[in-house]
C-alpha cells in the first residue's frame, strides 16, 4: 500500500501545491498502470446488438464489394467502341438489367441495354450512357453523341473493399456506418469486448436523496446522476451504490464489496484533507494509492489506485471538479480497459471573447460556449463565473477553455485552446 502523504497537506484551495502532478504525467502514470481486457473478455453478437461496442478482433472481407462490375447511374449500357467520334449515332435497345435481374444476353456491336444504378453490367458492355444524354428514337432505339468517354459511369468490382482487405481493426468502437459496412460483406455477427462493470457511489452526511426534503445543512446529491451518464455515454454497465455515510466500517465495506464485482470503482467527495475526508484513509488500508492531487483547476483532490484487481477513482465532491476529473482522467483510462483504440481529444483553436486569469503552475479547464462568427472563425466565450460548484456552468457550455499550466492570463481577441465535449458528455 503506496500512501505516504499526510493529511496536513495543502487542502483544494490552496494555490500552489508542489506535490500535485501535472495534467499530463497524471496522465500517462493512469494509462501505464492499467491494461485493456485480457482476449478471454468478448462475446459474439448479432450485428444489429454490436453498434457502440468495442471490435475484439479485426473484421477481414470474404467477398468484394461490390461483388460484381456495375452501374454507376440510370442509363444505357454499350462497348466503347460504339462511341461516336462526332454527331449522333443510332444503337438498337437489346434489353434491360435492373438491380437484382440482371441482363443475360451479350451486348453486341451496335447495341446497348437499358441499365438502372447497381445493376449488373451486361457481357460485351463497358460504359454506361447517362439516361439524360441519350435521345429516344423509339421504344427499340435510341441516338447518343459523343459527350461520355469510354469506361464512364461504371463501378469495378471490389471498387470499395477488395476480398481479403482488413476493413476494421480490433479496438475499434462500431459506428452506424460500420454496422453498415459489416453488413455489406455479409458478416451477421461480431466479436466484441465485455462491456466494463464500473461501481459508483457518493459519500457524505450532508448529501440527501433526489425527491426528499433537504434538512437544515444538507444537499441533493447530483454527483451520481452525473457520474452515472457520463458511464452510460462510454458504453459501461454502471452499478449505482447509492450514498455512503462519512463512517469508516461503512465506507471499508461499501469499496470492499464493489472491488469483488466490478472491474472500475468510483467514489465523488471525501478525498481532501478535512477531518471527514476518509476515502483516501480507507483506500490506503485496502488497496494501493498511486497518486491523489493533479495540478488542476477545477479538481486537484484526485485520487488513482487500485483495490485489487479493481481500478480506482475517487473523485472531488464538487460537481464541475467531477466532470473535469471524469474528462481527462477516467475517460481514456475506461478506453483503455475496454481494450478500445483511442485517439486524444480533439484541441481547436478558438478567439477568445473574454478576458481570462489563472494562476501559473496548474492547468485551468475553464467552461466556454464555442461558436462560428460570420467569417467562420471560432470564437469561445466563457459561460460567466467558474466557480466548482456551479454545475449550471457545464450545463450552459459546450466546450473547455484550456490554459496551459505555464499561462496566467488571456486577452480577448486572442486564440486559445478549446475541447469541445462531443463525444463524452
Amino acid at each position: 500500500m503506496t500512501d505516504n502523504l499526510h493529511l496536513t497537506a495543502p487542502s483544494c484551495s490552496d494555490d500552489h501545491d508542489p506535490a500535485a502532478l501535472q495534467a499530463d504525467v497524471a496522465r500517462q502514470r493512469i494509462f501505464d498502470a492499467v491494461a485493456p481486457q485480457g482476449a478471454g473478455a468478448s462475446e459474439r453478437l448479432n450485428l444489429l446488438q454490436a453498434l457502440d461496442r468495442v471490435l475484439a478482433e479485426d473484421i477481414v472481407a470474404a467477398i468484394d464489394v461490390p461483388p460484381y462490375v456495375n452501374s454507376a447511374m440510370d442509363g444505357y449500357a454499350l462497348h466503347a467502341h460504339d462511341l461516336p467520334d462526332g454527331g449522333m449515332r443510332e444503337l438498337r435497345i437489346a434489353g434491360a438489367s435492373f438491380a437484382g435481374h440482371p441482363f443475360n444476353g451479350v451486348c453486341g456491336s451496335g447495341e446497348c441495354v437499358r441499365i438502372m444504378t447497381g445493376a449488373v453490367m451486361p457481357s460485351g458492355a463497358d460504359t454506361v450512357i447517362p439516361k439524360e444524354h441519350a435521345e429516344c428514337v423509339d421504344a427499340t432505339a435510341i441516338r447518343i453523341d459523343g459527350r461520355t468517354r469510354a469506361g464512364e459511369n461504371v463501378r469495378a468490382a471490389g471498387e470499395d473493399i477488395r476480398r481479403g482487405q482488413t476493413v476494421l481493426t480490433g479496438g475499434r468502437r462500431i459506428t452506424s456506418a460500420d454496422l453498415g459496412l459489416i453488413a455489406s460483406l455479409g458478416i451477421a455477427q461480431v466479436a466484441v469486448k465485455r462491456r466494463l462493470r464500473v461501481a459508483v457511489f457518493s459519500t457524505g452526511d450532508e448529501l440527501c436523496a433526489v425527491g426528499a426534503s433537504l434538512q437544515p445543512g444538507q444537499i441533493h446529491d447530483s454527483n451520481r446522476y452525473t457520474l452515472h451518464g457520463l458511464l452510460t455515454r462510454q458504453h459501461c454497465e454502471v452499478s449505482d451504490l447509492g450514498v455512503v455515510r462519512d463512517d469508516p466500517s461503512a465506507l471499508r465495506g461499501a469499496l470492499q464489496s464493489a472491488a469483488r464485482e466490478h472491474d472500475v470503482v468510483i467514489t465523488s467527495g471525501g478525498v481532501s484533507v478535512g477531518e471527514a475526508d476518509l476515502v483516501r484513509q480507507v483506500l490506503g488500508e485496502l488497496g494501493d494509492i498511486a497518486f491523489w492531487k493533479v495540478a488542476i483547476k477545477p479538481g486537484r483532490p484526485l485520487i488513482f489506485g487500485h483495490l485489487g484487481r479493481a481500478v480506482f477513482f475517487g473523485l472531488p465532491g464538487n460537481p464541475v471538479a467531477v466532470m473535469v476529473t471524469f474528462s481527462q482522467f477516467v475517460q481514456p483510462a475506461l478506453q483503455r480497459l475496454a481494450g478500445e483504440t483511442a485517439e486524444p481529444p480533439l484541441i481547436l483553436r478558438a478567439v477568445s471573447g473574454s478576458a481570462l486569469k489563472k494562476r501559473a503552475g496548474r492547468t485551468e479547464y475553464q467552461r466556454g460556449i464555442l461558436t462560428q462568427d460570420r467569417d467562420g472563425k471560432l470564437v469561445v466565450c466563457k459561460t460567466g463565473e467558474q466557480g466548482s460548484g456551479m454545475l449550471s456552468s457545464m450545463s450552459r457550455a459546450n466546450c473547455f477553455i484550456v490554459m496551459p499550466s505555464e499561462q496566467t492570463r488571456v486577452e480577448p481577441g486572442t486564440e486559445v485552446m478549446v475541447q469541445p465535449f462531443a463525444g463524452w458528455m
